[in-house]
């Protein structure tokens, strides 16, 4: 019997204790798309859904060696990054990168910055490193309203400040990005703007209130980098990751004290 050869997908990103965000909601994410997931850890987080109780960065060195193994044997056909918390991770993450001009598969940054519960994941010196060395490098940017904002210099409060700050970011990093909306104020629908220079989507559904929305950001951005590793062109990629996060939303189960996205969501 032959076995399928399955796509690859690479998160770059933090460990969360609490299983509802970080690599353990990227590798559910790839899993529920049929792509094998690979991991390289920047921190360990002691976390649940409530706070971020501490932070321990892995060594930047070790990061490298974990991009290297998994690339030395399991090339990836996506990679998306997610928590890289220092500047010297960010820095040989965009050195990896940068190295391999002309071989990149598809870089999808989220520029984690902040938790939901308020805790900084993104020091503010990485910041810099962050906008300098690794945006330039990206396939895809996908802010949400926060960090669309420093960004693009500007505040967020409706969905044309998003359209405005797609446009933004695209002409300053040279990358497309995708302005998550799903927490401006007064909105039934959760919107978000997609902009590459050439296309530019606007993505609605009806907002499903009342579910905890810890991890979202990362199961959005692990979908897209999921559907990019399996083929799809980025703008239809986007696309789809929003079906899917609609549906993990709605489908929401409760462990412990908790709701919980469910990445593993069935029609």
């Amino acid at each position: 019997m032959r076995s399928e050869k399955v796509p690859i997908a690479l998160t770059i990103a933090g460990s969360d204790s609490g299983g509802g965000a970080g690599v353990q909601a990227d590798l559910k994410t790839f899993t529920a798309l049929g792509v094998h997931g690979c991991s390289a850890i920047t921190c360990v987080t002691a976390q649940n859904p409530r706070e971020v109780r501490a932070v321990q960065a892995i060594k930047p060195l070790v990061v490298r060696e974990q991009i290297e193994a998994v690339f030395a044997e399991l090339t990836p056909a996506a990679v998306k990054t997610g928590m890289l918390f220092s500047a010297p991770i960010v820095r040989v993450v965009a050195e990896f990168f940068g190295g391999r001009l002309g071989t990149l598969p598809p870089l999808i940054v989220d520029p984690v910055m902040l938790a939901t519960s308020g805790a900084r994941l993104l020091k503010t010196a990485a910041i810099r490193c962050l906008l300098n060395d690794l945006l330039p490098l990206a396939s895809l940017v996908t802010p949400n309203l926060d960090e669309a904002a420093i960004l693009a210099g500007r505040e967020l409060k409706s969905v044309e400040d998003c359209r405005a700050a797609a446009k933004t970011i695209y002409h300053r990093f040279g990358c497309p990005a995708l302005v998550k909306g799903g927490h401006l104020r007064g909105m039934a629908d959760a919107i978000d703007i997609y902009f590459d220079g050439e296309n530019e989507l606007l993505l609605s559904v009806p907002r499903v209130k009342g579910v905890s929305t810890h991890g979202t950001g990362c199961t959005y951005s692990a979908a897209i980098a999921g559907y990019v590793a399996l083929g799809c062109r980025l703008p239809y990629a986007v696309e789809l990751a929003k079906n899917h996060i609609t549906h993990a939303i709605s489908q929401s189960y409760r462990a412990g004290k908790h709701g919980h996205l469910n990445p593993l969501w069935e029609e």
